[in-house]
């Protein structure tokens, strides 16, 4: 088992309706990293900026994540400010700080390149080309993007594709790249473009996974405490790859499984602002919600007598 995960380590600023935190840990790279953790081993590549307190990362180190890939260079980390309203599916970005990950080149050290399992979180996809072109043989391969790559990195992101596994995107995203208003078509389209299955990230309204033969849908788990949602892509792709990793496998029925865990890690972390619920949750608990899940979903086949 080896999975890698290559993306940002940020400090965010996240105003929601229950609160708000000034400069908490966050990035694509960290909230992943949390989630799969609890499943797997986990390596880092990323970049962070002399202002970075590595002590917020400690948790991480304790649950075996390899951070020898993440580089501290001189300058600010990325930081990100934004709010959401009681529509906690939309997120208001208020100033994006590139800062030291404006001139991220992702170098991967020897264990990082025979990884067997990639997640290419949200970055140029020109810079997700050159993972893979470092990468010796990787077993599954899983890419997100956003809107501003699909306009502005279209013909890059259009090599990337039939290099990927699983594409990772959200309902907005995977339209724009298809032109299709229907998320199904718009899946369709995106495996015609290259990639071989299609996750389409639907926020409170849980996750589709499409692949050539089949659909499966996972939806989210009904909390009744919602704090903060930022970063629950993010920890759905790590529950989504940590159990693929575990279960050395990308088979139908491990797919149907692992999208049931990563909305079941992604519960988490909605529950707390930043990271804070990923730092202390452990397997058991995620056990439990996850067998939960399975009762929530349950429904017994109709009765001879209604037809």
């Amino acid at each position: 088992m080896s999975l890698l995960v290559v993306g940002s380590v940020a400090l965010d600023s996240v105003e929601t309706p229950f609160g708000r935190r000034d400069d908490v840990l966050g990035g694509s790279g960290t909230y992943f990293a949390a989630a799969a953790s609890l499943l797997t081993k986990v390596s880092v590549v990323g970049v962070i900026g002399e202002d970075f307190p590595l002590g917020d990362l400690e948790f991480l180190r304790r649950r075996g994540v390899d951070l020898d890939g993440l580089e501290k260079v001189p300058g600010k980390t990325f930081r990100w400010r934004g709010r959401y309203g009681f529509d906690l599916n939309i997120a208001e970005t208020l100033e994006t700080q590139l800062n030291v990950f404006e001139h991220f080149s992702p170098r991967l050290g020897a264990q990082a390149r025979r990884a067997e399992r990639i997640f290419l979180g949200n970055i140029d996809p020109e810079l997700q080309i050159r993972v893979l072109d470092q990468a010796e043989r990787p077993r599954l391969v899983c890419a997100d993007t956003m809107n501003y790559w699909i306009n502005s990195r279209r013909a890059e992101l259009l090599k990337l594709l039939p290099r990927v596994d699983v594409l990772m995107v959200n309902d907005s995203e995977v339209r724009q790249l298809a032109g299709e208003s229907n998320v199904m078509k718009a899946a369709h389209a995106a495996q015609r473009m290259g990639a071989k299955s299609v996750v389409i990230k639907r926020g409170e309204y849980g996750a589709l996974l499409v692949t050539a033969e089949h659909r499966f849908f996972a939806p989210a788990f009904p909390l009744t405490d919602v704090v903060d949602p930022t970063g629950a892509g993010d920890s759905f792709a790590g529950g989504f790859l940590g159990l693929l990793d575990r279960l050395e496998s990308g088979e139908p029925p491990a797919l149907r499984q692992a999208a049931v865990m990563g909305s079941t890690i992604a519960s988490f972390t909605v529950e707390r602002f930043s990271l804070d619920r990923l730092r202390d949750l452990d397997l058991a608990e995620v056990r439990l919600r996850y067998d939960a899940f399975r009762h929530l979903v349950h429904f017994d086949a109709l009765p001879d007598q209604v037809g």
